[in-house]
């Protein structure tokens, strides 16, 4: 429920001995909920019912495969740079790349692992040590995406990363060491609290953490964004209180409990967007 519908229900309590006006509060409620119904609703990608993929597969950096789409109309178009799980580049985060199209950003699900994807959590943690061990490589792939997508000729080149998981704490880096962008998005990623790295940082930075994530604990975002604002880095970093790790990427895995936050962090994504690198 937003909040101009709880104002109103407010209202209807104290125009309770008016009929009019009751009647009316009652009437503007129901355009308003049908309205929220049909706005405000989670990419189907979140809930396992996306369409089949639009996009193309791009050799945007050496053995990097990644994904590309871009929204329909001339533009031109801000930019995304989704960063993946543990992992790798699963058909999950490319459904997502299709989602940010059609909200109307050129949209790139970069490949970190050069075409591999771990089946079970040895594999995955393989693939996070190899590449971690590595991080020159990391942002100079991160690099190659970015000046592809301010390069292209419908891009207004702005661009913002998105990234879970493993690919959250890489956006973080990224935009500590990485080529000039202007967003940074983190859905429970590991995280620093050193304000003299965080100081290079020159953009606003979102947010999405869950206060029952045994990884990335409600202190260490805490501590985070203390020092952020420490040095003045613009954030909109938010903990939903009775989430687990990966519940926003992976809504289906528990609707009823997951879809109300999932929603909350999708309406503040979109917005932040909007506010960075939107047209």
């Amino acid at each position: 429920m937003t909040y101009f519908m709880q104002t109103l229900i407010l209202a209807q309590a104290s125009w309770s001995k008016n009929l009019k006006p009751l009647v009316f509060v009652v009437t503007l409620m129901a355009l308003i909920s049908r309205a929220d119904i049909a706005s405000e609703s989670l990419p189907p990608a979140l809930l396992g019912n996306a369409s089949p993929l639009q996009g193309e597969t791009l050799n945007y950096y050496e053995n990097a495969n990644g994904y590309l789409i871009a929204p329909e109309g001339q533009g031109p178009h801000g930019s995304v740079i989704l960063i993946h799980e543990w992992n790798g580049l699963t058909d999950r985060v490319r459904e997502v790349a299709d989602a940010m199209a059609t909200e109307g950003y050129i949209a790139l699900a970069a490949d970190l692992y050069s075409g591999r994807t771990g089946s079970n959590p040895r594999e995955n943690m393989a693939l996070v040590r190899e590449t971690l061990a590595d991080p020159g490589t990391l942002i100079a792939n991160l690099d190659a995406a970015a000046r592809y997508l301010s390069a292209r000729h419908d891009s207004t080149g702005k661009v913002a990363t998105i990234g879970w998981c493993y690919g959250g704490g890489v956006a973080l880096s990224f935009a500590l060491g990485g080529v000039e962008h202007q967003a940074t998005a983190i859905f429970y990623g590991r995280l620093l609290d050193d304000p003299e790295q965080l100081k290079k940082i020159d953009h606003e930075v979102y947010g999405t953490f869950a206060g029952q994530d045994r990884s990335i604990s409600v202190d260490a975002v805490n501590q985070f964004v203390t020092a952020l604002r420490s040095v003045g880095v613009p954030n909109d970093v938010h903990i939903y209180d009775s989430m687990n790790h990966g519940f926003w990427l992976h809504v289906d895995a528990n609707p009823e409990v997951r879809s109300a936050p999932a929603l909350d962090a999708w309406n503040r994504l979109k917005r932040y967007l909007a506010r960075t690198v939107g047209n």
